[in-house]
């Protein structure tokens, strides 16, 4: 059996060149480095972008490092166990965070090993995968909003993703309708409150913001109100329909299978990060499945978009999408040593020839 010899873990902040907020400036990376006992090495990364990074980098030092060594290094073994062993701190957040620092080094170890890449290792079913425009663009005035949607459609995205949540439904309204008629009634215009609504005021402003027909409403309620979130969904399925999206601050398969069993969501949206890596993405991926649920990876385009290549065809489901926040990913921020894994052009993403995951942190 292979087994882990090593894992190290270092603190990289990332500046933002679009800002996602007056005290959101730089994004927190924390880069893992495995060995194996086989001498095959692999690279991953943890991630978290304003608060608990140097908590993530030390629960990987002095907590998940020396309980991997001499575990096996086959991808998804070890996982388990390693969560069970981190449990006593929580079951998600801070914990799994930290585990995807070591899983998706372990991923990588055994694709470079086999000479391919990640997503050769597990199993692409699609050549190229739909990208949709997004921004944290709740805080911009509504000329700059507007030049971004602009910006979108130029770049030839099908879809794009704009945030609601001010005091005046009135205000988000504008804003939407403005935005739809730079992108036109045949592109997907989705709409993410992050958490800030209630259910009775998600109700209301959600039968005023139906005007714009959005694709779906990501977040409505706090993440973790899966009463809420129910009870919301059965109020949306007799008037609006629109779909309710959520998934990005949800941390385990158990969560994600509790708001599918619910129908609380009809799209799920896994950050492969905050899961804990591509072993438990890869079963919410199979539990999204079996419940005809959409999923749409979160964010991190270099990663997502080489996993979404990896998600099997539902039928009656559509394809899934990946998130690229514009001016934000690794490649465009220069925080990889090497050539960005994926490229996006005219609204699709492919990949670029790599080994294992290919996002070796500079």
């Amino acid at each position: 059996m292979t087994t882990i010899a090593s894992l190290d873990a270092r603190l990289v902040r990332v500046p933002l060149t679009r800002p996602w907020g007056a005290d959101v400036t730089s994004v927190g990376v924390i880069a893992t480095h495995l060995v194996r006992d086989d001498g095959a090495e692999g690279w991953g990364f943890s991630w978290t972008p304003q608060i608990g990074a140097e908590a993530v980098r030390a629960l990987l030092q002095h907590d998940l490092a020396p309980a991997a060594v001499g575990r096996s290094a086959a991808p998804g073994e070890a996982w388990q166990g390693l969560w069970e062993h981190l449990h006593e701190a929580g079951g998600g957040g801070i914990t799994t965070i930290a585990l995807a620092g070591l899983d998706l080094a372990v991923w990588d170890a055994a694709a470079r090993a086999a000479g391919g890449s990640v997503s050769q290792l597990v199993g692409r079913h699609r050549e190229s995968v739909a990208v949709y425009g997004s921004g944290v663009n709740l805080h911009y005035p509504l000329p700059e909003l507007v030049a971004q949607a602009e910006r979108w459609a130029a770049a030839g995205f099908d879809a794009v993703k704009v945030k609601v949540g001010k005091p005046d439904v009135t205000e988000d309204l504008e804003r939407l309708r403005a935005v739809r008629e730079v992108i036109g009634a045949d592109r997907a215009l989705m709409i993410d409150a992050n958490q800030r609504w209630d259910l009775d005021r998600a109700t209301r402003h959600l039968e005023v913001l139906a005007e714009v027909s959005p694709a779906w409403i990501e977040e409505p309620l706090r993440a973790d109100d899966l009463a809420g979130h129910t009870e919301l969904a059965r109020r949306l399925r007799a008037s609006s329909a629109i779909p309710i999206a959520l998934g990005e601050n949800l941390h385990t398969v158990h969560r994600f299978a509790d708001f599918l069993r619910a129908d609380a969501a009809q799209i799920v949206q896994p950050n492969i990060v905050r899961v804990g890596g591509i072993t438990p993405f890869l079963r919410i991926a199979e539990r999204a499945a079996d419940h005809g649920a959409a999923l749409h990876p979160h964010l991190l385009p270099e990663l997502s978009g080489q996993l979404a290549l990896c998600l099997p065809a539902t039928p009656g489901v559509p394809a899934p999408l990946v998130e690229d926040v514009e001016d934000a990913g690794f490649g465009f921020l220069g925080a990889l040593s090497d050539p960005s894994p994926v490229a996006i052009a005219d609204g699709r993403l492919t990949e670029t020839p790599h080994a294992g995951l290919g996002m070796r942190l500079r």
